[in-house]
């Protein structure tokens, strides 16, 4: 029973259905009784109110979110209007809990939480953070990876495609596998959550290949399993295996922040530890120990969505010696936590130099020229994220990296960006690994537009 309920979907099936019925039936209710009794005479006043209050609770949030930028990052129109509904329909229930008695009262007092819990489902639809119950209360996903079995790398992907054309491909399964493993912070001290693996094909047969990996980290708050739950990661790299002789990149989301509380900024730090070092050396040693991976630069990526992003381009141009490949989708221009002095002696005892190593655009220029590559996405509501986008974007381009930038359609600060991005970013950066040639090009993917830096 609790199994169940832990895997209830809350983007779709029948859960946001019946709650979207259950609030617009409790809204009506208590506008129905009303119209045969004496406080009918109050409705227009309720309505009032409510649209009185839905336009209040729109232009706060706006403030909130587009000018005064509370959490850092834009809101998006499609999250603020769905909370200024939200706000409207709650003061119009609280003006007819006030105005009525008996059992329209009680009406009135049960659709209040009905509608608060109605208004937080449909801002998580927007963003797509939390897709099931579990994800809700940090309850891991997946099963526990046994390293044992699997095993070592005993050919190239040249070679892995050279027996796939002749027909005597290794047996592998038709789809991938997605497992959780407790990666220890033996050189940094860092103290993580799980880690999520997830293994194509080739990589489940008892003959793989060597092969690429992505290291792709969440957001904050977030968790290793949110980045694959709410990614659709597992699903697009089946589906990119299934066209590339059961080839795909090995994709392992570490953990960043070691809880949904804290912000580590992806650095070495008194605040959080040792991130960076955890992230760029336990991780890395741990993979090309126990996974049949390829450990050449050009073979390694590191990407993430929102903070996670952020740590790409951090990472990525700082250790130009492990990762070929960088891929951030609605990163922020700098880390970020707090105000900026206040952020500089915390997380680095007062050094500003240190601090300014940290920010995407100095790294790359610290590090240039560079050979790597950068995929980049950012949603076309989010255009603080666009920005940031164009101008570490452009910074890369005059270091020498081949940079690509793409906008999706209909998304904002949010996981539907990143659901939308993935397909054209892995078939691209499985070209540049030497996956195999490309499905579609990248003009060609529904619901992308790509753009200059």
């Amino acid at each position: 029973m609790v199994d169940w309920l832990l895997h209830i979907h809350l983007l779709r099936g029948w859960l946001p259905t019946f709650w979207l019925f259950l609030t617009a039936a409790v809204l009506l209710a208590t506008l129905v009784v009303q119209l045969g009794s004496k406080h009918r005479k109050k409705i227009p006043w309720q309505i009032l109110i409510g649209i009185v209050a839905g336009g209040v609770g729109y232009f706060i949030t706006w403030l909130i979110s587009d000018v005064f930028f509370v959490f850092g990052v834009s809101l998006g129109y499609r999250v603020i209007t769905v909370i200024s509904l939200g706000i409207a329909s709650l003061g119009y229930l609280i003006a007819a809990l006030v105005m009525t008695h008996g059992y329209r009262r009680v009406l009135s007092a049960v659709g209040i939480p009905i509608l608060i819990l109605f208004t937080l489902l449909r801002v998580n639809m927007v963003y797509g953070e939390f897709i099931l119950f579990s994800s809700v209360f940090g309850v891991p996903v997946y099963p526990t990876l046994n390293v044992e079995t699997v095993h070592k790398a005993t050919m190239t992907v040249a070679e892995w495609d050279a027996l796939a054309s002749a027909g005597k491909t290794p047996s592998h399964p038709e789809k991938g596998e997605v497992r959780s493993i407790s990666i220890k912070g033996k050189q940094s001290g860092f103290n993580p959550r799980p880690a999520d693996i997830y293994l194509p094909p080739a990589a489940l047969s008892a003959h793989p290949p060597k092969l690429p990996v992505l290291i792709m980290l969440g957001g904050q708050p977030g968790s290793p399993d949110r980045f694959f739950t709410a990614s659709n990661i597992a699903k697009t790299l089946d589906a990119y295996a299934k066209a590339h002789n059961g080839l795909a990149p090995i994709v392992v989301s570490p953990d960043q922040n070691g809880s949904t509380r804290n912000n580590s900024l992806c650095v070495d730090s008194p605040v959080v530890g040792n991130v960076e070092t955890y992230i760029t050396k336990d991780v890395t040693n741990w993979v090309n120990k126990e996974l049949p991976v390829d450990s050449s630069v050009k073979q390694w990526g590191i990407g993430g969505f929102s903070q996670g992003g952020t740590c790409a381009t951090q990472l990525g141009p700082r250790h130009p010696e492990l990762y070929g490949h960088i891929i951030p989708m609605d990163g922020e221009i700098a880390p970020t936590e707090g105000s900026r002095e206040e952020m500089i002696n915390r997380y680095f005892n007062g050094d500003e130099e240190a601090y300014q190593a940290q920010i995407p655009i100095v790294a790359i220029k610290q590090h240039a020229p560079s050979t790597q590559t950068m995929f980049s996405a950012a949603g076309d509501q989010d255009s603080h994220s666009i920005g940031n986008m164009h101008a570490i974007g452009r910074a890369a381009e005059e270091a020498g990296m081949t940079v690509k930038t793409v906008i999706t359609a209909h998304s904002g600060h949010d996981w539907n960006t990143v659901k939308t991005a993935l397909p054209a970013a892995i078939d691209w950066l499985g070209a540049q690994m030497g996956l195999g040639t490309m499905t579609t090009q990248l003009e060609d993917y529904p619901g992308i537009t790509v753009v200059t830096p």
